[in-house]
């Protein structure tokens, strides 16, 4: 009777540990079944993520071009203004 109450014991845990060892292996039969699907997707995504960052990196310093410009345009503006109209007698 003793050793019945033993494997009665023991069982449920075994078969506790049969299950948890049965749904690793599902599991990593699934990651490896997915696998490439999983890196196709990462790599999608990495190459989304890169190319909005390369293109807001280029818009950036093409308008902080553009702003240089039209700063120099406003600069040569002003020196045009305070020296004042081209006429025959001062040109």
């Amino acid at each position: 009777m003793a050793d019945s109450g033993l494997d009665s014991t023991t069982k449920p845990a075994s078969k506790a540990a049969e299950q948890r060892l049965l749904r690793h292996r599902q599991e990593l039969h699934h990651w490896q079944k997915n696998a490439a699907l999983l890196r196709r997707r990462n790599l999608i995504t990495g190459l989304a993520i890169g190319t909005f960052v390369v293109g807001m990196f280029g818009y950036t310093i093409l308008s902080v071009k553009q702003e240089r410009i039209l700063e120099e345009l406003d600069d040569e503006a002003k020196i045009h203004i305070i020296r004042g109209p081209r006429t025959g007698a001062n040109s």
